[in-house]
């Protein structure tokens, strides 16, 4: 098992031999040595490893702070934001998997605080109350979960994000069209080419990623951009550089 991680991993078999050249061959698996020198290699490759995770998360962000495009549309939907919230609208959310964790975050940061005390602002994620889901889910199917909840919550001059690493999932898929009949506008947070939800949006936000965790670390990314920009506009003296 050792000698086949050895011989598949460049980086562990170099510095094995590199042992081997310092210490004879009797010493180096004996007293426990063989171990302590196994971890030590073993922890020098997984920090490569952790390192190389954090590089493709920066250079994914990298991509997007370089996008006029996008930067120019992420600015737009914050200023959507910040127009209805001068009002008596809400903004709703909705996801799956670690995008309902995403969705719920973002209401949450909103509704209670995201930088400094200020009143609660309305945002409603549609991935909480199991109820809800479940009693939706059983009796019209998973695919209606959030477009029946938005067709009973949602109101015409709210805005609807919906969020999806591929852009396709059928249920805010779903959730567009009822929003769309209520005059609601929709926001598409997805990644790769956008999906059929980049198409349906009035709005789409793509993260230019083919990695789903690449991808949602982007999204929690541009939801608390987001919420900053709502935060400061509306209780406070607007954003500074």
């Amino acid at each position: 098992m050792l000698r086949t991680f050895i011989k598949h991993n460049c980086f562990v078999k170099k510095a094995f031999l590199t042992l081997l050249l310092f210490f004879p061959g009797n010493l180096l698996f004996t007293n426990h040595l063989y171990d302590i020198i196994l971890y030590t290699i073993l922890g020098c490759y997984m920090k490569a490893y952790i390192k190389g995770q954090i590089k493709k998360s920066y250079e994914t962000k990298q991509k997007i702070y370089q996008d006029e495009a996008l930067l120019n549309t992420i600015e737009e939907v914050a200023k959507k934001c910040v127009a209805l919230y001068r009002g008596d609208k809400k903004t709703i959310l909705a996801g799956n998997g670690g995008s309902a964790a995403d969705a719920q975050h973002i209401a949450a940061e909103l509704v209670g605080r995201y930088g400094f005390d200020r009143p609660s602002i309305p945002s409603l994620a549609l991935t909480t109350d199991t109820s809800n889901l479940t009693a939706i889910g059983n009796d019209y199917g998973y695919d209606q979960v959030f477009s029946r909840q938005l067709e009973g919550m949602g109101q015409e001059g709210d805005i609807f994000i919906g969020i999806s690493t591929s852009g396709n999932s059928v249920n805010i898929i779903k959730a567009f069209e009822s929003a769309k009949k209520k005059n609601i506008m929709t926001v598409a947070l997805t990644g790769r080419d956008g999906g059929k939800m980049a198409q349906m949006a009035d709005i789409a936000l793509i993260v230019p990623s083919e990695s789903t965790p690449r991808i949602q670390e982007s999204h929690i990314l541009i939801g608390h951009i987001l919420c900053d920009i709502i935060e400061k506009e509306i209780f406070s003296d607007g954003v500074e550089i």
